[in-house]
């Protein structure tokens, strides 16, 4: 996969971000994090929410990369393979675990319930807080007028 390839097939285009749309994005994430800590919430709606704020986590990479996904079937999937593009090998092992819970994610929101056990949700939210702690420190690193 290649930024090249993504416009061509329309499913990537060029964007030019801001702080301040990475600050709405933080805020989203910031939500979803606390919400899918909190107890007595179920296992399906903590992960689900969990996942949202990973991907919303991978696409303030990506506009950072001066790219947007554009939101059409399979964009989630879209946004996980592209951060590889944008953060490189780091990414791999994150953009690889939330593929594999994008998919429960779609069952959750549009099948079944009861689809997440507690330590699934558990483990998602932990990889969410620090594959978004990662995408912030990239952002420093790389993008020092962007950052928090």
């Amino acid at each position: 996969m290649t930024w090249t390839k993504l416009l061509a097939d329309k499913d990537a285009q060029k964007h030019k971000t801001s702080k301040k749309e990475l600050d709405n994005m933080r805020a989203l994430i910031t939500r979803d994090l606390a919400d899918a800590s909190l107890p007595g919430l179920s296992a399906d709606r903590s992960f689900a929410t969990a996942y949202n704020a990973a991907l919303q986590a991978a696409n303030m990479a990506i506009a950072c990369a001066g790219y947007r996904i554009v939101s059409k079937v399979g964009h989630h999937r879209v946004s996980f393979e592209s951060v590889k593009l944008v953060l490189g090998k780091p990414a791999d092992k994150y953009a690889d675990y939330f593929e594999t819970c994008r998919r429960k994610r779609n069952t959750i929101d549009y099948t079944f319930s009861n689809v997440a056990t507690e330590t699934e949700a558990k483990e998602i939210l932990a990889q969410a807080f620090r594959f978004y702690g990662e995408i912030e420190d990239w952002i420093a690193k790389n993008h020092p007028s962007l950052k928090k």
